[in-house]
Formats: C-alpha cells, structure tokens, sequence
C-alpha cells in the first residue's frame, strides 16, 4: 500500500496543509473550543489555549508517520484556520481509510466542508494507494450527510470501522466512495 502521508493540496477557496503551532488561535476561535462542533466531531472540548497548544503538538509530532493524514483546512481568502479534516483511522491491509471533518460554525453552510471533502477525495485517490473511502454521521445530522452524498459517496449498510468489531452501525449512516 502507497502511503504519502500529509501532503498539501488546495482547491478554488481552500488550502489543506498540515497543521502549525501559529493555527492556535484560530483553532481556539474558530472550532476546537466550541462544544456543538466537537460534541458532532466526537472529540473533546478544547476549551483553554494551553489545551489547544498541546492538541497541535499531538497533531504535528505525527507527521512523522506516513500513514497520518490531518488537514488544516485554511480560507484562502482570509488566511484563517477554519476547521480541519482527516484520515482518522486507515486500514493498509484494504487499501481503505475513514475520513473526518469539522468545520468552524461561522463558516459552516458555505459549502466549505464540501469543497475539502471533494478536494480530500480526489487527492488520496491520485496520489495514494487507497482505494476506497469511508465515513460515517450521526443520523439526526442531516447536514453532514449531504455533504457527503454531494461529495459522491453513496451509502453503505457498514463501514470497516463497524465491521471490525462486529457492530451495527445502529443510529448511524455510513457512505463510501471507490477509486
């Protein structure tokens, strides 16, 4: 399996880099301190500074790895971190990997987390050797789910994340994409 790890890529209003230290603040601003949004992202509430500086260490001592996969997601247009978006669990033995997003509430219904999606998608799918995506959202978020159907994935009755354990996906809506 072709790992190539964090590589950036850009679309028409986003650049999708790996995370730096001076991404703090607008981390802290935009979303990791925001309850709603991490509640729907299933990650705690970053909700100090001290907090968020120790979740970009974390973040930026695994870029060591070619096979870690996080994005800042960065508006062009104003430079500012507005969310982030991954490859949160990857299985090499597939050729498969689970994506994540959050977008910051100030910025979500613009179509930002669509545009990183797409982008994400057709950047693994060319430089990598995976060769499906998975993901998945809670079934009363509606809005994730299309996003994910505009991005061209369709639904699936499981995902690998599920399968591996042997769970049903109950109030879950999982989605896939091949290459």
């Amino acid at each position: 399996m072709k790992h190539t790890g964090t590589q950036p890529f850009e679309t028409k209003r986003l650049l999708c880099r790996r995370f730096q230290a001076a991404d703090r603040d607008d981390m802290f601003r935009n979303w990791a301190a925001d309850p709603e949004i991490q509640l729907e992202y299933g990650e705690p509430v970053y909700d100090t500074l001290d907090k968020v500086s120790e979740l970009l260490a974390n973040i930026i001592s695994s870029y060591n790895r070619e096979d870690v996969y996080r994005w800042a997601i960065i508006e062009k247009e104003s430079g500012a971190n507005i969310g982030q978006i991954a490859l949160c669990r990857v299985y090499s033995d597939k050729a498969a990997a689970e994506i994540e997003y959050c977008i910051g509430d100030n910025y979500s219904g613009h179509g930002y987390a669509g545009e990183a999606l797409a982008g994400l998608i057709d950047h693994v799918f060319t430089t990598t050797g995976f060769l499906t995506l998975e993901a998945y959202h809670r079934a009363e978020n509606i809005r994730s789910g299309r996003v994910l159907e505009k991005s061209g994935m369709h639904k699936t009755d499981t995902i690998e994340r599920f399968r591996e354990k042997g769970e049903d996906p109950v109030g879950e809506v999982c989605y896939s994409i091949s290459k």
